[in-house]
């Protein structure tokens, strides 16, 4: 037995456990792993907070994303009820313009019609008196003539003003 390679491996094996708890190598051991566990154990719990801490951030975002929305589409409905109101408004006021200028043109059409007969009127009085002073002074002679053509052309420009 011992001859054998196993037996001596056996023995080594040992030996070698006995000097490792003799120097306190489970201890070192132990304690490393207890520090890498804690190591760990503060890993995760730093991660957890780092998750929870996203979590707002993004919770966050999310709500001002949302209220940015909002406010641009308020924004939007305004911009919408400015427009249709300003199109309104230019509508009212060119009917307004439209309206007035028509009024302006009728009245600008009275007018000429308004002088337009008293032209004709004044042409057909001057023509009348023409035509009545060239008949009576080649019917009526003299002085009677000559004081009913002053008489009728005084009368005539009465009643024309």
């Amino acid at each position: 037995m011992l001859h054998e390679a196993e037996t001596w491996v056996a023995v080594a094996f040992v030996l070698m456990v006995a000097l490792f708890i003799y120097f306190g190598a489970h201890r070192m051991i132990g304690e490393a792993l207890d520090r890498r566990s804690a190591r760990i154990r503060k890993e995760l719990d730093d991660a957890r907070q780092l998750k929870e801490e996203a979590q707002k951030l993004v919770a966050e975002y999310r709500s001002r994303r949302e209220s940015a929305e909002r406010e641009a589409q308020e924004i939007v409905a305004a911009a919408q009820a400015d427009a249709e109101r300003i199109a309104q408004e230019a509508k009212a006021k060119m009917e307004d313009f439209v309206a007035r200028r028509t009024k302006a043109a009728e009245s600008k059409i009275a007018q000429a019609e308004t002088q337009a007969v008293a032209d004709v009127r004044a042409a057909a009085a001057e023509a009348a008196a023409a035509a009545a002073a060239n008949v009576l002074s080649q019917t009526v002679k003299g002085s009677i003539a000559d004081n009913l053509i002053e008489k009728s052309i005084r009368e005539l420009g009465g009643k024309l003003n």
